[in-house]
């Protein structure tokens, strides 16, 4: 096969071809030289396989740090593990699903696991719209607010969730706090009431989780065309219909990945509750799972209920995770 050159010569391009003896129909035998196709296969499987000869070193120190440990958890919930099996007082019976059928007769647990989904799904709406509201003023003020806000909300971020639980204790303190008097309450106690407590514990994590929401959707509005903002706003539309009408349909693949993530964070809070209700409040009125686990499994020693309720968590969290991969194939995205 010949190519025209810019000079007008003819140069040879050569082409990889399939060579060898081959008869014709007459009983004749000709020497082949036709081009032989590309190895596009070979060449698919080699690009498949790329990303995770890349991924291999992070999968296996993922896999030691995070299969190893769920398989430990798993394995205790099927025995009966308690602190005289821990001692070697008595030997390890297996259960089966003993442990969870006891979980799940326990009218305590469906308790705490309603308070929990209540309580995750109050701080997920809760976080979204604190962090969605104030990403949109970050792209109405001017420089420098927008530098002393961003900086004030990385400072929440950064605060460990222990440090930020005991100062909020303080600023609702009923003695010593400085909310209550401005508000005029008195010596009232937020953390007595079980609503109030919850109330309470639903503003810290608002507080140190909004950031991040914040931080995320404000490089999603960014990255939309200002001309397309510029006709919402020219066609007379409110700030609300546009956010409504534009920039959430266009920040959706953003808005489903804050959305999950918020459910995961919320869904497992732990330090929050426990340091700032003492341990789940009252008779245990402010529980959530993840402190009904650490009660069960260390309060009680009762090690086995404790990672029964573990491993139920992590399903659950797993059909989320699931969920949030079936919208993104329903989106079009490359999984």
């Amino acid at each position: 096969m010949t190519a025209p050159t810019s000079s007008g010569r003819a140069d040879r391009v050569r082409l990889p071809v399939d060579r060898g003896w081959s008869r014709t129909r007459g009983g004749s035998r000709k020497f082949n030289t036709a081009p032989r196709p590309l190895g596009r296969s070979s060449g698919r499987r080699r690009k498949s396989w790329t990303p995770w000869l890349y991924l291999a070193p992070a999968l296996v120190v993922l896999g030691g740090l995070l299969v190893y440990p769920v398989y430990q958890l798993g394995l205790i919930s099927f025995f009966e593990y308690t602190q005289a099996q821990v001692s070697g007082g008595e030997p390890t019976t297996f259960q089966g699903f003993g442990n969870y059928s006891e979980l799940f007769s326990d009218p305590q647990f469906w308790q705490v696991l309603l308070a929990t989904v209540v309580f995750a799904a109050a701080c997920v709406v809760s976080t979204l719209a604190a962090g969605c509201a104030l990403a949109v003023l970050l792209t109405r003020v001017r420089a420098v607010p927008r530098l002393a806000l961003m900086l004030a909300a990385l400072g929440a971020w950064a605060t460990p969730a222990i440090t930020g639980s005991t100062v909020w204790l303080f600023l609702f303190d009923p003695d010593f706090g400085p909310v209550n008097r401005l508000l005029g309450l008195g010596d009232h106690s937020w953390t007595y009431g079980r609503f109030s407590a919850f109330f309470l514990v639903l503003l810290e994590v608002v507080w140190c989780s909004f950031p991040f929401v914040m931080v995320t959707v404000y490089a999603g509005i960014r990255s939309v065309p200002a001309e397309v903002l510029e006709a919402a706003a020219l066609d007379g539309a409110s700030q609300w219909r546009i956010w409504r009408s534009v920039l959430a349909p266009m920040l959706r693949p953003i808005l489903v990945v804050v959305t999950i993530q918020s459910v995961i964070w919320d869904f497992k809070v732990f330090t929050q509750i426990y340091v700032m209700t003492g341990g789940g409040g009252i008779a245990g009125q402010n529980l959530v799972l993840n402190v009904y686990a650490y009660q069960k499994a260390f309060a009680s020693s009762q090690y086995s209920l404790g990672s029964a309720i573990g491993v139920v968590m992590l399903l659950i969290l797993l059909a989320v995770t699931l969920v949030y991969l079936r919208l993104l194939r329903r989106q079009g995205e490359e999984l």
